[in-house]
């Protein structure tokens, strides 16, 4: 795998993809930096070795036409501040602004170019746009993981118009050490902990790392679907009842390949989805007519936790329960917990997908476990065992 190691940018103009596409608050400041964040290594490496970084990325969908709301501008301060260095802001990212832009840049400075996709072809991974933007760098980094499953002119495209001066960065390089680690390298057991609703959106991800894998704990909205398939009842509980074939096969499949899977033995159920609902201990598989199942119970809790504890890697993707409601949150908390002990005792673990990530950083676990995926989609894409777009422009 080539990373920015592999170089040396003394004098050279790094063209770096990064995905600083952030929230901003109703005063167009940025309300969470952690992408911009996440960039810094790479920058700041570049400007060490003495050449200068020419940054593009996107924000949001202005759909190939200029919207003031969206503008890079927006963050400029803000990656200012992080970086530690006055960056520049170019009001395009072609064309004669952008180019003079560039061409005032000195070795240990920093470029921004305006919002990608307020060119349409951007987004259409058009060669003659990818081949503009490659004008402004001598090496081309992709450290947008982000946008890696997008074949779009900055992620992909571009990078054939760097045969020889194409690399990874530091946050796009982890990212797919870290998936390689679980589906690839890691110690045994290796553990995947699936949350969220559906079956449906997990199903691909689930027959993909059956045969990596030496536990499937399976939580969440998901649950009730696999209960229903086995016979069992689940009141109001979130439910797929047409994919009830789908989990039965999933669980055939995972016992001919000798994976335990764990599903939950009791629920925090509840006569509401609301915070203030009444709420009662349930077995999961007789959950009363008028309630719902909304977070893992403590006998689950105590089961899953076992699971994880003695796991050496361990990937999380999705939620066991409805943690934005606190009522509903000590499942979730619980888990997270028992992967940053696992994680502390030695094991590798893995957080990806949205739901989990925000989790983890909303009761303060990101600093406690292994690694904390930045890319959503690119994340369940990989995990899907697909070659993403903007990783196999790099390895060609």
């Amino acid at each position: 795998m080539i990373t920015i190691d592999d170089f040396n940018f003394r004098d050279k103009k790094a063209l770096i993809r990064v995905d600083f596409n952030v929230p901003l608050d109703a005063d167009f400041n940025v309300a969470d930096t952690n992408r911009i964040e996440a960039a810094k290594p790479t920058i700041i490496k570049i400007l060490e070795d003495g050449g200068s970084a020419v940054l593009m990325s996107h924000l949001g969908r202005p759909k190939g036409s200029s919207n003031p709301d969206l503008s890079l501008s927006h963050i400029v301060r803000a990656v200012s501040e992080v970086l530690g260095v006055e960056v520049k802001f170019a009001p395009d990212c072609i064309g004669e602004s952008a180019e003079q832009a560039v061409g005032e840049l000195r070795s240990g400075e920093v470029l921004l170019l305006e919002n990608l996709r307020f060119h349409k072809e951007e987004e259409a991974g058009d060669p003659d746009f990818a081949k503009q933007l490659a004008q402004w760098g001598d090496i081309y980094v992709n450290d947008a993981f982000g946008t890696a499953h997008r074949a779009h002119a900055s992620t992909t495209v571009i990078a054939q118009f760097f045969p020889d001066a194409k690399c990874f960065g530091y946050l796009l390089a982890g990212e797919i050490k870290a998936i390689d680690t679980v589906m690839k390298t890691g110690q045994k057991p290796v553990t995947a902990i699936l949350g969220g609703a559906k079956v449906s959106s997990k199903i691909t991800i689930i027959e993909n790392i059956l045969e990596k894998i030496d536990h499937l704990i399976i939580g969440g909205g998901m649950t009730y679907t696999f209960v229903l398939a086995q016979g069992g009842t689940v009141g109001d509980s979130i439910c797929e009842p047409d994919k009830t074939d789908l989990a039965l096969s999933i669980l055939q499949k995972a016992e001919a390949l000798g994976v335990s899977v764990h599903l939950p033995v009791d629920v925090v159920a509840a006569d509401d989805f609301s915070n203030e609902a009444q709420t009662r201990i349930m077995p999961a598989n007789a959950i009363e007519k008028g309630w719902q199942g909304l977070d893992a119970g403590p006998e689950t809790l105590r089961e899953f936790k076992e699971v994880i504890l003695n796991s050496k890697t361990i990937l999380w993707n999705g939620p066991v329960g409805v943690f934005e409601m606190q009522s509903f949150a000590a499942g979730t908390i619980e888990i997270g917990k028992a992967v940053c002990q696992a994680t502390k005792n030695g094991a590798f673990s893995l957080v990806g997908g949205g739901d989990s990530v925000a989790a983890v950083k909303q009761f303060g676990f990101q600093d406690e476990v292994s690694y904390v995926s930045t890319g959503g989609g690119a994340m369940l894409e990989s995990l899907e065992g697909k070659t993403l777009p903007g990783i196999a422009a790099i390895l060609e």
